[in-house]
């Protein structure tokens, strides 16, 4: 069974999309390590450490997503776990700014996939399941 850190990062309180979707992944049968809301980043970590985690999922929905994740993957790399899986979800940014540069900026901060505001569970589910069949055969992300 795999384990994910859940958890809203930052100064957000919004924790409704958070819950909704660590209850269908436990449903789907994954070990949920549920932080709640205004999580500090180096929380998200060191849970991960603690539990041997397979997983990151950062929800922010308040708009400052991208401050918050700012050095995220960075500091996974300091604490042992640079190579963990990690997903961020929500409304990342202030304003409407094209989905695709919002997406390339969260990959290039070393998130390996990007959720928009209303993706489905299901669609989460089955990047998790794709992503740890990737790196089950040695690839870093499975193509979409």
């Amino acid at each position: 069974m795999k384990t994910l850190v859940t958890g809203v990062i930052g100064a957000d309180t919004h924790i409704v999309g958070n819950r909704i979707l660590s209850l269908a992944l436990e449903k789907a049968g994954y070990k949920m390590v549920p932080l709640g809301a205004l999580t500090p980043a180096d929380a998200f970590i060191k849970a991960a450490v603690e539990t041997a985690a397979d997983g990151i999922m950062v929800s922010s929905l308040y708009g400052q997503g991208e401050l918050d994740c700012r050095g995220f993957r960075d500091q996974c790399m300091e604490a042992g776990i640079g190579d963990i899986l990690i997903y961020v979800g929500g409304n990342l940014v202030v304003g409407k700014q094209p989905w695709e540069e919002v997406e390339a900026r969260y990959i290039d901060m070393g998130f390996d996939r990007v959720f928009p505001p209303g993706t489905r569970p299901k669609d989460v589910i089955t990047a998790l399941e794709n992503d740890f069949a990737a790196r089950a055969e040695g690839k870093k992300r499975a193509a979409t």
